[in-house]
């Protein structure tokens, strides 16, 4: 899979003034919501703000940045040598979009329904931790992602959402808006590690794990078509779009997750194509 060229103002990645050298060289996008990669002297340790990085055989590491991510991080990798390296983390602004006419019980839910949410967020957590340690798939995740629907771009990462007048969480996905029965296809490779075809929020939702709690997650399926445990490649049918769970119209809701931080998976793809 090809490797798609990124903006080079989210590449650059440079040491803080009065550090010597860069430790490692980073590619990606160093920006809240981004991922970036590189690779170290195989057998260092890695670590970001203190939190310990995975370092495969060959030296590849990698990190993700969640929404709010602070504007800077320190990098430390521990070799022969020890090295510091502090990131820049560009920061963005995000849109407030109103979504009116969801059903209202999936804005404000019935209390006799709190048991049936917190049993669907709990099986959705231990989906996305699984440690499923496969050099092969997250080198290809970091070698590049496919859309898995193409067509008109409904909503983006980080946006504000309003529900029927009331301010609920950010949105964490990109929203492809396509007809129910549209196929969605693996964006790179995976293991299924959550297929439901009815959550209550998120209605028909696979995961697809993609190595070292890298994984994606695609919501609001009209048909769920893989199983839990099943090897996918880039390109196999999962499932086909629908308005499943809290959706006023048939769309995919693609999401991704590295650790407890959730990525925009548009930065990890090539630009919609023209439709």
């Amino acid at each position: 899979m090809t490797r798609y060229p990124i903006l080079a103002a989210a590449l650059l990645v440079l040491a803080a003034p009065g550090v010597a050298e860069q430790c490692i060289e980073l590619e990606g996008h160093l920006v809240q919501g981004g991922m970036v990669w590189g690779n170290v002297a195989p057998g260092s340790t890695v670590t970001l703000d203190g939190e310990p990085l995975d370092v495969l055989a060959d030296g590849t590491t990698f990190a993700g940045f969640g929404r709010d991510a602070k504007p800077s991080a320190l990098l430390v990798v521990a070799g022969e040598e020890r090295c510091e390296q502090s990131l820049t983390i560009a920061r963005r602004d995000y849109r407030i979009q109103r979504v009116d006419g969801v059903p209202q019980k999936t804005v404000t839910p019935p209390p006799e329904l709190t048991e049936r949410i917190q049993r669907e967020r709990a099986l959705v957590r231990a989906a996305k931790g699984r440690a499923i340690q496969r050099p092969d798939l997250i080198q290809g995740a970091l070698a590049g992602f496919e859309w898995p629907a193409t067509g008109p771009i409904s909503g983006v990462y980080g946006s504000q959402r309003i529900y029927n007048g009331t301010p609920k969480s950010p949105h964490y996905g990109v929203d492809v808006a396509m007809p129910t029965g549209t196929p969605v296809y693996a964006p790179t490779a995976g293991v299924v590690t959550l297929a439901e075809p009815d959550l209550f929020y998120s209605g028909g939702t696979i995961i697809l794990d993609h190595g070292y709690r890298l994984s994606s997650s695609f919501l609001h399926l009209s048909k769920v078509a893989v199983a839990v445990g099943q090897e996918v490649k880039a390109g196999d049918l999962i499932g086909e779009i629908g308005a499943s769970g809290r959706a006023t119209g048939p769309h995919l809701d693609w999401r991704m997750s590295w650790r407890k931080q959730r990525i925009d998976p548009q930065l990890l793809v090539p630009p919609m194509p023209q439709q």
